[in-house]
């Protein structure tokens, strides 16, 4: 009893793996964001198909893929694909500008496969990090307002408007922050010495450097700034008093 329906549904995956070779011909496209919920509805395919959901069921609608899981599946009373699976975009295309999982739609009698592409959707579903928790800068009080230091970046395994946008330094009364954009790293920052130190004054500095995206609500990550503040031979030595 169990045979043929085993060979009718390798048929079937055989059928739709050929088709998975060649996406110059149309199809059907659809939209998700990522993360969304087990159950979530894509669109109704009986409809983009051009099928009552009568002929869908007597076909024996399935979706069928290459892919490990089965992210999507179709409801044959309602004709609507939905969400089989979560999908984080990050683990499934990382490094990526466009996220798209490649189906078929197989129907039966006679046999034929539709494809379908579902474009995965960026959330802000992760915050910038930064490699280390603290940097360390080494700055000799000699050096004169206008010196700049290069910051270590933040990461952000978000894309487009959700990846780090800016960068913000606490509030102190010797540094000031360059943020630039558009460079190799996307966005950097630069310490700026807006006035001389003392080390005699104060030896460490510490500040703290966020690193914010551009979601919204905005995700944000922070590193420890530590400044050791070099000594050089600025003071000649005195007496308490002149006279003995």
């Amino acid at each position: 009893m169990y045979v043929p329906r085993q060979k009718e549904r390798a048929w079937i995956h055989i059928v739709a793996l050929l088709c998975l070779c060649d996406w110059s011909v149309s199809q059907i496209s659809y939209s998700i964001s990522e993360e969304v919920n087990k159950g979530t509805v894509v669109g109704n395919i009986a409809k983009d198909l051009n099928l009552n959901v009568q002929e869908i069921e007597n076909r024996d609608l399935q979706i069928v893929s290459g892919y490990k899981k089965k992210y999507f599946d179709v409801n044959l009373r309602t004709g609507n694909l939905f969400a089989e699976e979560r999908i984080d975009r990050e683990e499934f295309c990382p490094n990526t500008v466009k996220c798209t999982l490649k189906l078929q739609a197989v129907l039966k009698n006679p046999m034929n496969a539709q494809r379908i592409e579902v474009n995965v959707l960026d959330v802000n579903d992760n915050s910038p990090v930064f490699i280390d928790q603290s940097h360390l800068l080494n700055i000799s009080e000699s050096l004169s307002p206008g010196e700049r230091y290069l910051l270590p970046i933040a990461e952000d395994a978000d894309i487009g408007s959700n990846t780090v946008k800016t960068y913000k330094l606490s509030q102190n009364e010797y540094f000031s922050l360059d943020v630039q954009s558009g460079g190799e790293h996307g966005v950097s920052a630069e310490l700026v010495l807006q006035k001389a130190l003392d080390r005699e004054k104060q030896s460490v500095i510490t500040l703290v450097l966020t690193a914010v995206d551009g979601g919204k609500p905005a995700r944000s990550g922070t590193l420890q700034l530590i400044v050791n503040v070099l000594d050089v031979n600025d003071n000649t030595p005195t007496f308490s008093k002149s006279l003995y």
